[in-house]
């Protein structure tokens, strides 16, 4: 039953899919449906974490073929963590569309794709393969791409040609480094190849093998020098689809370079200089980018490569403390980059605009809405005890046990230059006077929304902000929930023998 039941979320995501299909010029009925749909997906996502967090990691072999023949399905704690927040990002984010999204685009078939999306999601996170891992990443593109161009306006049709250019050329690059790591140990099954990998004589062409894996995913994670697709294409389609691709999409990338990094290959001393000298890159290309933007939501699209930065560099300290700070910080930027693109998109839904330049007084106008944004925000800095704070106290502890403080200085330098763009942001939207934006014609502004639609804007950036809270006040689960993840990151014999039995000897 259990074995089962780590399908559901998956397959309910696709029939979930398929059934808002028959409803394709019916929108009233999609987005109720979407978003019941949404709330039973949250459920089985929160009963599968509890089945993994009692009982330890589960596994579905496909057709009854054993591992490593067959297709292998994995939920550990790092899949069901990241199953949990996938689909409660996916509620508030329906519950958004519910409201933002128009007719004009639902006709086009967002809600189905929307939730092709999250089964893409999903299905990345919990597949035992690599080759199927690079399957769900082609589901994950194609459904991305079509929400990115659904209303066929100049700028997202920019933005998308160089994301779906840059994420295809990623895709090639992970198929080339699959091929190759095949032909090296005859298997695609991540466990196997973790046996195999280990017993290999052929260090070298290892090595190569993993560069390939790791320029692969770093495009998909928008790491230094790969990441300038992310800023020009996030900020182009509406807010619930910019929150969806901020939350999660980077972070399918992040996970997989985690997942490969502790499972498959054995890291040397090159590897974690690489990934150490990559994360303070991305960290300062990050921070010193959203400096210089204008434009809300651009900012944020900068913010996110920062971060990104942060889990990297926790990766690259290669402990067991630094991967629990890595993982807590990724629990963390999925709820609060998430929120913040809805937070931006009702600011623009409410100004007509998301330039700081034009904007201002917002404050004045709306006092206990900017209250409520001000908690992502500030969670976001990681003002104590709010929940961008804790996973930073892992980082650091961890690079002062290593000697790291290089690294140190950098992860402090990107909370400084976070600090200040938050507070530039808080400034020029909220603080300034107004400078009077003139209204745009045929734009439908908050206020001339229906009070079911206005509330469905505003439920989802409470609620994320109510799960950014828990997460900081209620640290110590997180915490232990992180600490959990690391080790059997650390310690892959358990995620080994339950998908092969046990390990089996290898022969070299």
């Amino acid at each position: 039953m259990i074995a089962h039941f780590l399908l559901y979320p998956l397959l309910f995501q696709f029939a979930l899919a398929i059934v808002l299909m028959f409803f394709w010029r019916d929108t009233r009925i999609q987005r109720r449906l979407s978003v019941a749909g949404s709330g039973i997906a949250l459920l089985l996502a929160g009963f599968l974490f509890a089945q993994v967090w009692q009982f330890g990691t589960v596994t579905f072999q496909a057709g009854g073929w054993q591992a490593p023949f067959g297709i292998t399905l994995v939920v550990d704690m790092l899949s069901a963590t990241l199953v949990l927040l996938t689909c409660l990002l996916g509620l508030a984010i329906s519950i958004f569309s519910s409201a933002s999204i128009i007719s004009e685009r639902a006709k086009f078939g967002y809600f189905p794709i929307y939730h092709l999306l999250l089964m893409g999601l999903i299905g990345a996170f919990i597949t035992g393969d690599i080759f199927n891992l690079y399957v769900w990443f082609e589901v994950i593109i194609i459904s991305s791409f079509v929400l990115l161009t659904i209303g066929g306006e100049k700028p997202q049709i920019e933005s998308a040609v160089k994301y779906f250019t840059l994420n295809i050329l990623a895709s090639v690059i992970f198929l080339t480094a699959i091929a190759v790591l095949y032909g090296l140990t005859g298997t695609l099954n991540m466990a196997d190849l973790s046996v195999k990998i280990a017993a290999s004589e052929n260090k070298g062409l290892i090595n190569i093998t993993a560069l390939i894996f790791f320029v692969g995913f770093g495009i998909k994670s928008a790491v230094f020098p790969l990441y300038f697709w992310l800023p020009s294409s996030y900020h182009t389609p509406p807010a619930a689809v910019s929150a969806i691709f901020g939350g999660l999409l980077t972070k399918v990338g992040v996970y997989a370079m985690i997942r490969v990094f502790t499972l498959i290959f054995i890291r040397d001393e090159f590897i974690d200089n690489l990934l150490m000298t990559v994360a303070v890159l991305t960290i300062l290309s990050g921070g010193f980018g959203a400096l210089v933007q204008n434009n809300i939501q651009k900012v944020f699209s900068y913010l996110i490569i920062c971060h990104i930065g942060f889990m990297i560099a926790g990766l690259s300290m290669h402990s067991e403390l630094a991967l629990t700070g890595a993982i807590f910080y990724m629990i963390h930027d999925i709820v609060v980059k998430g929120n913040l693109f809805l937070v931006g998109g009702m600011i623009y839904k409410i100004k007509g605009s998301n330039s700081m330049k034009e904007l201002g007084g917002f404050y004045g106008s709306y006092p206990k809405l900017s209250i409520l944004m001000l908690i992502p925000l500030f969670s976001l800095i990681g003002i104590p005890p709010l929940s961008g704070f804790w996973p930073k106290i892992s980082l650091l502890q961890a690079g002062f046990e290593d000697n790291y403080y290089v690294l140190i200085g950098f992860i402090l330098l990107g909370s400084f230059l976070t600090l200040f763009v938050v507070a530039k942001m808080w400034t020029n939207v909220f603080w300034k006077a107004s400078t009077g934006i003139p209204r745009k014609p045929n734009f439908k502004y908050f206020g001339d929304l229906k009070f079911k639609d206005k509330l469905n804007m505003v439920l989802p950036i409470a609620i994320l902000a109510l799960v950014s809270l828990y997460i900081g006040f209620f640290a110590e689960h997180v915490q232990l929930l992180s600490e959990r993840i690391a080790f059997e990151l650390s310690n892959t014999s358990g995620y080994i023998e339950a998908v092969l039995g046990k390990i089996p000897p290898v022969n070299p």
